[in-house]
């Protein structure tokens, strides 16, 4: 019996994903590093991605970048955030590449770098508007300087990241601007930068609308290829599937209730509590999962279901045209937040598969 609540892993939608927008991609000579934090390592994630053709691995934990390792995964690793101080060592170990910030940080993996007898990729990633991480336009060039005189450190190129904090969008104005800053470091140091990483998933409304992509080489993308998603607006790829992945969850209470609360109203296990309209007699479910395996307002359930709510580990959903029935398993498609909550926890099996 397959054990509930899970994950159903379809590799071959993923391989296929992955495929289209390397090859999409690589007409704008544009590489792809597929970013796995999502798969929490999955191993078996990590090869369909290097066989449809990404250049390289990405994930922002080093745990996760040591179990591919462990598990015999052969690829470039990039650490997509920045590496912590207490981890240099770790990271000199298992990683080829690291997205820097921190001058303090870069010297530190310069003397774990020096002590190994091994040689660290750094880019270092430069703010253009998002607020998230990078250095200010102004101070990359001194920290550039700075990197390129440090021993067994490699300064492989510069990059940047947006949307993830406050939603800017790449556009032609950033991603310019990213590219005038690689030209003049080139020119200022004489000093050939190989990648300029342009962003994320959020990027590929601007990488694939025709315009030109100047000298941005690299993309990370992580949502796209695994939900066929582009993040800004949520909408499907054209040419992918968005159902690669899917939460089944089963029924474990089945019962016709008033669906208004009664009683004085505080505050619920995770806070405040939405107001709920008086619909009446309804037909509740509740599904053993709940807030510490996803995330509940990423979950979208097949029609004639509605997610009403959720606990640490009961899932509420009403049923409009018949009650579920104790035992059934109810099926959900996510988004990237619940996604990676569901990937992470502990209490959600992962089955994966090569159907259609």
């Amino acid at each position: 019996m397959t054990a509930t609540p899970r994950i159903e892993i379809n590799l071959k939608k993923i391989h296929h994903n992955a495929s289209e927008l390397v090859k999409r991609f690589s007409r704008q000579g544009i590489s792809i590093t597929g970013v796995c934090k999502a798969t929490l390592g999955s191993p078996e994630v990590a090869n369909t991605l290097l066989r449809a053709g990404v250049s390289s691995l990405g994930d922002s934990h080093i745990e996760n970048i040591e179990s591919m390792r462990h598990t015999g995964v052969r690829s470039e690793m990039v650490l997509i955030r920045s590496p912590m101080l207490s981890q240099v060592s770790r990271v000199v170990a298992s990683v080829d590449v690291s997205l820097n910030t921190e001058i303090s940080v870069i010297r530190a993996l310069s003397r774990a770098a020096s002590s190994a007898g091994r040689s660290h990729g750094v880019i270092l990633m430069v703010e253009l508007g998002d607020r998230r991480e990078g250095l200010m336009p102004v101070e990359l060039f001194k920290a550039v300087g700075q990197t390129l005189g440090l021993p067994n450190i490699r300064l492989q190129g510069i990059g940047t990241n947006l949307a993830c904090r406050s939603g800017i969008a790449p556009d032609a104005r950033n991603m310019a601007e990213l590219s005038a800053l690689a030209q003049s470091i080139e020119t200022t140091f004489d000093y050939p930068l190989e990648t300029i990483s342009g962003g994320n998933s959020a990027n590929l409304d601007w990488g694939l609308s025709g315009i030109e992509t100047g000298r941005v080489n690299n993309l990370r993308l992580g949502e796209a290829i695994l939900l066929g998603r582009e993040p800004l607006h949520r909408q499907p790829i054209r040419g992918l599937y968005t159902d690669a992945f899917t939460l089944v969850a089963e029924v474990i209470e089945s019962n016709v209730k008033p669906s208004r609360p009664v009683g004085t109203t505080a505050l619920a296990a995770y806070g405040a509590v939405d107001q709920v309209a008086d619909h009446g007699l309804v037909m509740q479910a509740i599904l053993a999962i709940g807030r510490q395996d996803i995330n509940p307002d990423g979950l979208m359930a097949c029609e004639g279901i509605s997610v009403m709510g959720a606990s640490s580990d009961h899932l509420i959903v009403w049923a409009d045209k018949r009650q579920l029935a104790v035992g059934v398993e109810v099926p959900f498609q996510l988004d990237y937040g619940a996604l990676v909550s569901a990937m992470t926890s502990p209490f959600v099996a992962k089955v994966f598969h090569n159907g259609s």
